[in-house]
């Protein structure tokens, strides 16, 4: 989990809110996840806006747009297939750059290291990111080795800044995305698999 990396800015006062793509949320109050702090949270929010959710939502869509997101998860491939993919991505690396795709122009492609500004460690192969000129980005990353073999969990993410586009379906607005994923990565090539396990 990439929760271990927020322990130390929380620790540091570096941060105080934070929170994940499966909706896990927090404070410096602790250094984890905590569900409860997280309602009573947004039941302030709201006592104190008076405004229902979706009107708070929306309101902070049209100030500064939509983040459509969300993340495909392959389960149970065969290790060997899970890793090869990963390194058909990463000989991609030099050429990807200024490549135009579905109409979004390739800023970078690498491998994500973390550096943790407190305490100054290295924490490499955090992902495969593909990076767009537009802000868009794909994320590949495996999880898991174990008896059932890996998970490849792909994170798609694209800004929307017209309200006009603001009601599309998340996984419409974000087919460019998934399109170009299973273009570079040939995912269903080496999973066999025709669509994720789990879509969130």
């Amino acid at each position: 989990t990439g929760w271990k990396f927020f322990g130390n800015l929380l620790d540091n006062n570096q941060i105080t809110l934070c929170g994940e793509e499966s909706f896990g949320t927090g404070s410096d109050h602790i250094r984890e996840k905590d569900g409860l702090w997280a309602v009573l949270f947004w039941l302030n929010l709201l006592a104190v806006r008076q405004e229902s959710v979706e009107a708070i939502v929306r309101r902070h869509w049209a100030e500064y747009g939509r983040h459509y997101y969300s993340r495909h998860d392959y389960e149970a491939i065969a290790v060997p297939a899970a890793q090869t993919l990963m390194t058909h991505l990463r000989q991609q690396f030099d050429t990807l750059p200024g490549r135009v795709l579905h109409g979004k122009t390739v800023r970078q492609a690498d491998d994500f290291s973390y550096h943790d500004p407190v305490d100054h460690s290295e924490s490499a192969n955090q992902g495969i990111r593909i990076l767009f000129e537009d802000g868009a980005r794909l994320i590949f990353r495996l999880s898991g080795t174990g008896t059932q073999g890996a998970t490849l969990r792909l994170y798609l993410e694209q800004y929307e800044a017209d309200v006009r586009q603001h009601d599309l379906d998340v996984q419409d607005a974000l087919a460019p995305l998934i399109r170009i994923a299973e273009e570079l990565a040939s995912i269903s090539t080496f999973t066999g698999r025709d669509s994720p396990t789990v879509i969130t």
